[in-house]
């Protein structure tokens, strides 16, 4: 037997980059996987063929498809959120439609998805929300938005653990730095700059950050709740 033999486990956004390696960790330790993905059909089908999770076609701007999507999973052992959204540049040009959009996928979904998820969750079962080191620091322009976004998932957690933990349900906030995928590869135009705040000075790799997710969802972390979790290599340091 692994480490989660048996367990039901949704992601949110899991057909690339942090997402998958998530997905292929769970599935690796015996979990029954579902992933959601929207805009990367032929990802979302190599990490299902390769890993043996289950891919189903999510729109997490949605608010009705994501709890709709929770609610049809059934009792869920563990609920991982990492679908997000980002938009640079200078906060005077951007659409209001897209900083909506933005905050629908990075907030709303985060939030009605722990709470449908708790519905049926068990005893003991754990809600983990991938979100950023931007939600405490944000070195650059061009990105409030996003930082916004990141900063009030650290209050979701906070609220929900507070409602949750008499059901010892956990809820738990991983915030990643810089790291190595499509949206932001390490040999990137952005990679001087980044590893210049950082002690150590490298892109963390995606399945450092499954791993933290895998421990925050395992037996060891049960007293764990409504906390910010960085892997970050220093970057906010």
């Amino acid at each position: 037997m692994t480490g989660f033999e048996g367990k039901r486990v949704l992601v949110l956004g899991g057909s690339r980059g942090i997402g998958a390696a998530i997905v292929r960790r769970f599935a690796a330790e015996g979990a029954a996987v579902t992933f959601t993905f929207y805009g990367s059909p032929g990802a979302a089908e190599d990490v299902a063929a390769t890993s043996g999770a289950t891919a189903v076609r999510t729109d997490s701007a949605d608010r009705d498809a994501v709890i709709a999507r929770v609610r049809e999973s059934g009792p869920l052992d563990v609920l991982v959120v990492n679908s997000g959204y980002a938009i640079f540049g200078d906060a005077l040009d951007q659409a209001p439609d897209a900083i909506d959009h933005l905050l629908r996928v990075n907030v709303h979904a985060p939030y009605h998805a722990a709470v449908e998820a708790a519905r049926q969750m068990p005893a003991g079962g754990r809600i983990i929300i991938i979100g950023s080191v931007n939600g405490d620091r944000m070195p650059v322009p061009g990105m409030a938005s996003y930082a916004l976004s990141k900063s009030a998932l650290q209050g979701l957690a906070r609220g929900l653990a507070r409602d949750l933990g008499p059901r010892g349900i956990t809820i738990n906030v991983v915030q990643p730095g810089p790291i190595d995928t499509d949206a932001n590869p390490e040999d990137g135009p952005m990679r001087d700059l980044m590893h210049g705040f950082m002690a150590i000075k490298r892109h963390g790799r995606p399945e450092e950050v499954a791993g933290m997710v895998a421990w925050l969802a395992g037996p060891e972390a049960g007293f764990v709740t409504g906390a910010m979790h960085t892997i970050d290599g220093a970057f906010g340091a």
